[in-house]
């Protein structure tokens, strides 16, 4: 009899044991398969679905906004539609999906959209969790101040409450290398302005096309520092590991460079804000940086 028990014990032992793996095992493939699944929009994909999702600025005039009709417009709009137009054969088949600066690595993670064109810099911290590909755009940080109490200098901004939108390139850029300067951040771009308006800090630290084209139509205020930190570039992000949608955008931005695509886009979206002069400085052709 105790050996019978024995026997008996040992079996109920070795079948809980590989219940508990079984059930591990298939935790770990069903998350397996789940993160599959959210890191891939494949071109094929795209193309059964019929529909291409991009990630654009709601609030961030020239480069992604509402028109007056709730119409998505600008300069990142414009070669989304292309690239709509040459995947699937029709600009109206991009579903347009509003981000703010601090949801864009979310939203490619979550896979809410296959591709962001939201005037997203290019960082070696983004790298980490997106994929980059080829840029179109040149940028820098730029800061602009009130005439009365103009900032034209880095030790200028010593002691001040600088303020900056939430997962920006500038947030990134103080929090690293000013950490001592006062920073008043928002979640929207256009709460930035509406805060330097009201005096809730002394600058605004931002893209410099963006602190460049408010300034200017906005009497009261200068750009003092119109380059601050290194040269960047702007360019298209997909999810971590989609290949595949990242070599169709290298390739579809090497194509629309042999008909000046990017040049055309600045006139028609931006040349009314930045002028001929800028153009050539700002804009990158067929994903190739000179």
């Amino acid at each position: 009899m105790k050996n019978v028990k024995k026997i008996l014990t040992s079996l109920i032992v070795v079948s809980l044991i590989g219940g508990v793996l079984i059930g591990c095992g298939s935790s770990n493939t069903a998350k397996t398969d789940t993160k599959k699944e959210t890191a891939k929009s494949s071109v094929e994909e795209i193309k059964k679905r019929g529909t291409i999702k991009i990630g654009v600025f709601s609030d961030k005039a020239p480069f992604g906004y509402l028109d007056a009709n709730g119409k998505n417009q600008g300069f990142d709009v414009y070669i989304a539609k292309r690239f709509a137009k040459d995947l699937l054969g029709d600009e109206s088949k991009v579903e347009f999906v509003l981000v703010d600066a601090s949801s864009r690595v979310a939203y490619l993670e979550s896979n809410k959209v296959d591709i962001i064109m939201a005037n997203f810099t290019v960082t070696d911290e983004r790298k980490k969790k997106v994929d980059f590909a080829n840029p179109y755009m040149n940028v820098s940080l730029g800061v602009v101040s009130p005439d009365g109490a103009k900032i034209t200098s880095v030790d200028g901004l010593k002691g001040k409450k600088i303020i900056v939108a939430k997962g920006t390139t500038a947030e990134t850029y103080f929090t690293k290398n000013l950490p001592d300067i006062q920073l008043v951040k928002y979640d929207q771009y256009s709460e930035i302005f509406e805060a330097l308006k009201d005096k809730r800090g002394d600058a605004i630290a931002n893209d410099n096309t963006e602190v460049i084209a408010w300034a200017k139509k906005t009497p009261g205020f200068t750009v003092g520092i119109p380059e601050l930190g290194s040269k960047d570039t702007i360019a298209p992000a997909v999810a971590k590991g989609n290949k595949d949608l990242l070599d169709w955008i290298n390739n579809e931005l090497e194509s629309l460079g042999k008909e000046n695509f990017i040049h055309k886009d600045y006139d028609e979206t931006l040349k009314d804000t930045y002028g001929e002069e800028f153009k050539d400085s700002l804009v990158i052709e067929g994903g190739k940086v000179k």
